[in-house]
């Protein structure tokens, strides 16, 4: 599939445009000024990754509940799924995982010894419209899967 040149989609203009069509208030989107930034406590090379994408593992449809989804980083699928997902697929594919799932670079940046290593599970991060459900249900259960795992850092790759 070849993807052609054209001028980036704007997706906040869009989103304001379908919300006003569809008779809703203007969508709001998820500001975090009271969130501080956080240094990491030691150098990459000392941490531990963990891997979150917003694709799924299997083929969803729109109607599917989202859950969050968490899978062995060593088993990870050749193919990840979102096409149930509003993203522009006239210019973009989910062909090249690595675009949106980086795991052979990651891993190549532990053996260059740039990062100790990358966390057991990878984590799928649901794409809800609530902030609500992943501010208090999606990002926590990540979070503390990433304790489970000793995770020092994280990286969400969305699609």
């Amino acid at each position: 599939m070849s993807v052609e040149n054209h001028a980036p989609v704007r997706y906040i203009e869009r989103t304001r445009e379908y919300y006003a069509a569809q008779g809703f208030s203007p969508y709001t989107w998820a500001q975090h000024d009271d969130t501080p930034f956080t240094a990491l406590t030691k150098p990459l090379a000392e941490s531990t990754l963990a891997l979150i994408t917003t694709a799924a593992v299997y083929e969803r449809t729109h109607d599917d509940p989202r859950y969050v989804a968490s899978h062995p980083i060593d088993d990870a699928p050749d193919t990840l799924f979102a096409n149930d997902l509003s993203w522009d697929k006239k210019a973009t594919h989910m062909d090249d995982r690595e675009s949106f799932f980086p795991v052979e670079i990651l891993t190549a940046l532990v053996g260059e010894g740039r990062l100790e290593a990358l966390a057991d599970r990878f984590h799928c991060a649901p794409t809800e419209y609530s902030q609500r459900r992943t501010m208090e249900s999606d990002a926590p259960l990540i979070l503390e899967r990433c304790r489970e795992d000793n995770v020092d850092v994280a990286l969400l790759v969305p699609i």
